[in-house]
Parts: C-alpha cells; structure tokens; sequence
C-alpha cells in the first residue's frame, strides 16, 4: 500500500453537490484538491440517468429552488451550461373527480377564493409574515452557526461574537415576528396553518412541505420548521419559486464538476473509501477499497455522518459521548421514489386537458387529515393505504428527457417506513409498493397505469445504498430542534469541523441542512481556509 500512496493539500470524500462545491471553493484558494467518489458517476443525489431506453429524469433529487445563488454565481454554472426554468404554476391539487386546487403567481387568491372567501383574504399576510423569517434564516444559510466549545477563551470569544451577530439579526423582526419564529421552530405544520385557514385544500397545499421528505404527521411537533425549511429558495431571482434543471438534476452537479477541473480538482470516480487514517488525534489522508492511500492533511467528508463516523474512522480515536451521540442521530425521511415512462401525459379527472397544470408539482393528498392517516398507518404496516404522492412530469418543461410524443414523471411517494416492521425485507416489498402509487395516480388520472412503459424504483433501503441516504433521509438527518443550526451533527461540532483536527463535514447533516443548496459545501469550505491560514491546528 505504502508503493501506491500518492499527496494532496485536500482529501473531499464523495462528489455530491456540497462536495462539489466545496472542493470547488478550497482549489479556487489554491489548494491541491483530490475528490474520491464510491459511484462510476459523480452528483451524488443530484444525477440525470436513463431510466428506460429513450427516456431520461432526475434519479433521487428532482426539482430546483434551494440552489444558493451566491454558490450558482461563483461558480458560474449558468456559464457552464445550467438552465433552470420556472414551473408554470406551482401545485396542482386533484381533491375529487370535480375539484382541484391550482396555485401559482396571480391565481393563488382566486382559487382560494372558491373554498373560502376568508383564506383568500388571509393569504397576503401569511405569505408576508413567513417571507419575514425566511429573510432572516436566508441570511444565515451562509454563516456558520456558532459553535460550543470546549475550549478557552481564545476558541470562545469568536463564537460569541458569531452569537451576537445573530442576536442582533433576530433582534431586526418585531414582536410579531418573534412570535412567528418561535412557532415555526416549536409548533406542528398542521396547528400553524390551523391558526391561519378553515379550507382543507390550501391547508394540504402548504401543509406537504411540512411532510416532503418527513417521516411525520403534518401534527407532529416541528414539522412547522420542515414546511419553513422549504420557502428558503428562489428560481432565476424569483423568491420562494420553484423549478426544473433542463437536462435533470445532474446537468447542477454536471456544471459544478466543470467548475471544479476548472479550478484543478482531481475527480476520482469508482473509488470507494475505507477509512480515514488518523495519527496521533489528527487525520493523516485515506484508504480505498482497492488499496490506494492518498495522504492529506485535511479530510473532508461529504458523507452522511454515521457513514463518515461509524463506518471509517476508528471508533476509537472518537470521545466516548460524541459517539454516543452519533450512533443517536435520527435518520429516516419516509420516501418512495419512483421515475416512470409514459406513453403519453396523464388526464387528470378534474383537469383532463395538457395545460399549465401539468408543469406543476402535483399533490395526491386532499387535506391534513389525510396526511396524518398515511403517517399511522405507514407507522403500522409499513406503508400508507392511501399514500402521499407528489408528480412532477419535467418532460412538459424539458423535450430532452424523453421521445417525441412520450413523457418522464417523477413520483415522490409517501409515508412508508424507513425500515419495515415485523422483519420485512424493502427487497420483498418494493414492487407490490411501487403498484401502488401507480395505483394511486391512476385513481386521479384514469389511464395512468396502462400508460406506463417503463419505471424505476428507489425504496428507502434503495436510496441508502445506492446513495448513502441512511434510511433513504433526503436531508442526511432529520429536521429537528436538537438536530439544527448549532447541533447539526453534535453539539460542538455544529461549525463543519469534526472531533479530530483536520476533519470537516461538508454535506447535508450539517447546517442548513438538506436539499439542493450547496450551502453546506460552501460553508465548510471557508471554515477550513480560516483554518489553514492560522496554521491548521485547529479541529
């Protein structure tokens, strides 16, 4: 092993979109940057594959709007070939054979309107009001939350100053924002929008976000938080917009790997890590399945953070409690993710005509209640009998993802059960699943299952394997109080860097958390310069 080691100012593990961009940032700085990635293609999530011969989508990550655009600047992706294109309307609602709702930019109000008059008039002062606290999170997205130390004055001073910082931007929202954000931070999705409407259809419309990528009742306490997590982002300057990466997710990660052999990152495809060498309570490089080390003596892990702590470094040379704590951490998202072929676009019942509808992200969950039920009933059997599904069909803004005439949909299902009760295997369960929410579609757009050509499937033991989402958790580790800002992973550790010196986190179980956004990647990357130019020592 010793004949085959080889130098690197940077070791990045994992060539997801926060890898990306972090490495992309270190080499800009001058650093000799090597990534090492386990998948013969890079983007982690965030990948554009066929699926089906002649049709192409978005494997697991599947539309754009948290995408920092301070990240998407600096490295110029627009430059390098993205383009992204606003939805043209944001959600559509099948509720019956007759009823739907269908929000977007000067329809929102009128379409409220038909259910209650009330929430038409309300939802110029909900949108304000959460637009209020999204600025102020939005502004901390790109700041490293202050971290807990251990240490002595000289490490606690410059938190402090970073806890002032924040205080002083809290200190910029009135009372009632004050108000707003404690609820948001402690409050469930379901009791927030309770307090704010009477219509079940722009309850279930808001209330999805609070359960995308949730394993949660829309009533479980903090949900609110995940629903906030959501209107972080833009489309194209556009707040709170959301929209379709032409050429699929991949062509993001596509890009940002051209900034990066712009900047002289090595990317190393196939080649899977087996652990993080350490000397003397600092890392010294990394190994690979095949044998190769690569000696650096900053690592910096893209990985989910058991991946990185209980699968390759020596629990050994770990303290006792962050240990503890990691093997604590909670993981589960409670996702389904489907891509399917089809023959032609789906008729929905209630909207069967091609319009603008058919752009928008498709909600199959008519009300509150009806997301709880699919949370207890995945909790007793596995799976909900009547499931959460949001479709997107990207061929209708994107002709390059499939034939002429013939169209992709992206099926994000839920709630099923990260792992299945009674001893079941997602192995034995996943076609009579995936049956299911082709059902569940075809109960809103009849004619839906007999249009399917081809599908691929991703259980949540598929998502964890194929790309290291531990119980197939989009976000790396669920949204939760004790698992935000300053705690994400561990308290203490919540500024990027791990328990050893020269060990950072990159990805999404650090703060801001998950979803395309590259601001971890970025944050961790300017932590790490701070560090080389005080000489490196600190962890």
């Amino acid at each position: 092993m010793a004949s085959r080691a080889t130098d690197t100012d940077v070791l990045t593990i994992g060539a997801g979109h926060n890898g990306l961009v972090c490495a992309f940032y270190l080499a800009r700085a001058g650093l000799k940057v090597t990534m090492l990635e386990r998948r013969s293609v890079i983007g982690g999530a965030a990948v554009t594959e066929e699926f089906h011969p002649g049709f192409r989508n978005s494997v697991a990550s599947y539309t754009v709007s948290l995408l920092n655009p301070k990240v998407a600047a600096d490295m110029n992706l627009a430059g390098r070939g993205l383009r992204v294109v606003e939805r043209k309307a944001a959600n559509f609602l099948p509720l019956s054979d007759r009823e739907y709702l269908l929000t977007g930019e000067g329809r929102t109000a009128a379409e409220v309107a038909r259910f209650s008059p009330r929430d038409a008039e309300r939802l110029g002062a909900y949108g304000r009001r959460l637009d209020a606290i999204a600025d102020v999170l939005r502004a901390l997205v790109l700041r490293a939350p202050p971290n807990v130390t251990a240490g002595g004055w000289a490490e606690a001073v410059p938190e402090l100053l970073k806890a002032a910082g924040l205080g002083r931007r809290l200190a910029d929202l009135d009372m009632t924002g004050r108000r707003d954000l404690l609820a948001l931070f402690s409050q469930s999705a379901g009791d927030y929008l309770d307090g704010w409407f009477e219509s079940d259809p722009i309850k279930a419309c808001f209330g999805f976000d609070g359960v995308v990528g949730n394993y949660a009742s829309p009533y479980t306490p903090g949900s609110a938080y995940v629903l906030l997590h959501h209107v972080f982002g833009e489309v194209n300057g556009k707040k709170g917009a959301w929209g379709h990466a032409i050429g699929g997710m991949g062509a993001i990660t596509q890009a940002m790997a051209r900034a990066c052999e712009g900047v002289g990152v090595e990317i190393v495809t196939d080649a899977a890590v087996s652990e993080v060498l350490t000397a003397r309570g600092r890392v010294t490089g990394a190994a690979t399945a095949s044998g190769r080390v690569i000696r650096a003596a900053t690592v910096v892990s893209n990985l989910h953070p058991q991946l990185l702590f209980k699968g390759l470094v020596d629990p050994a040379v770990l303290p006792t409690d962050f240990r503890e704590r990691i093997d604590r951490y909670r993981s589960g998202s409670g996702t389904f993710r489907m891509n399917v072929a089809l023959s032609e676009l789906p008729r929905f019942s209630c909207l069967p005509e091609p319009g603008d509808h058919m752009t928008a992200g498709i909600i199959m969950a008519p009300s509150l209640a009806y997301m709880d039920q699919a949370f207890m009933d995945a909790r007793m059997s596995g799976w909900s009998k009547a499931p959460i599904v949001e479709m997107l069909v990207p061929s209708t803004l994107d002709d390059s993802l499939a034939p002429a005439g013939r169209h992709v949909a992206s099926l994000f299902c839920q709630h099923v059960a990260p792992i299945l009760p009674g001893g079941r295997c997602w192995d034995d369960c996943r076609e009579e699943v995936a049956d299911l929410m082709i059902e569940t579609v075809d109960s809103h757009a009849p004619g839906f299952k007999a249009s399917v050509l081809g599908r691929q499937i991703n259980s949540p033991l598929d998502l964890e394997r194929t790309f290291g989402l531990v119980g197939g958790d989009i976000f790396h580790g669920k949204l939760e109080l004790d698992q935000l800002f300053s705690a994400r992973p561990v308290l203490g550790h919540g500024a990027y860097r791990g328990p050893l010196a020269g060990l950072y986190m990159c990805g999404a179980g650090t703060h801001p958390g998950g979803g395309v956004t590259g601001a971890p990647g970025h944050n961790a990357a300017r932590e790490i310069l701070k560090d080389l130019r005080r000489g490196g020592r600190r962890a």
